[in-house]
């Protein structure tokens, strides 16, 4: 008789565990420190690596397609990924609100960038994050996500 596979009770455990657990985990399994993103961030991470040292991590062919995918994308080609962003970043001038937490955001798309509060910032997820003190994308965070033009 085989014995019962121990990884998925570890896996359902994660959602139980206290927060510094965790973490304590996260060191174990990755050897790095935990990042400060959210809880659910670090539960799905660590079953991720759990179950790819348990079961190994993705196939070599698997591997090879995602990254032919990426090379059709832009061809490596970081340019290319810049005039991707730029074609789909909102004309300079416009303004994005968004309320959190009871308090309205404003922040005003800029030549070079963002402004929130005064202050430039390179992308939206870094005015993100500065908000919610999270880590998001701040295309999703904004409501931009669903209104970009495909490539």
């Amino acid at each position: 008789m085989t014995k019962p596979d121990p990884i998925p009770a570890r896996l359902a455990a994660l959602k139980t565990t206290p927060t510094p657990e965790l973490k304590k985990q996260w060191r174990e399994l990755f050897e790095t420190e935990p990042p400060s993103f959210n809880r659910r961030y670090l539960e799905s991470r660590l079953a991720y690596r759990i179950q790819e040292l348990a079961y190994g991590g993705l196939k070599p062919e698997t591997v090879k397609r995602l990254e032919a995918l990426g090379e059709q994308l832009d061809g490596g080609n970081i340019t290319l990924r810049r005039i991707r962003a730029d074609r789909d970043r909102p004309i300079v001038g416009t303004r994005l609100i968004r309320e959190w937490q009871g308090v309205q955001h404003v922040v005003t798309v800029t030549a070079g960038g963002f402004e929130w509060q005064g202050r430039p910032y390179q992308s939206l997820s870094a005015v993100a994050r500065q908000i919610t003190g999270t880590r998001w994308n701040g295309w999703t965070f904004f409501g931009l996500k669903n209104h970009r033009r495909s490539a």
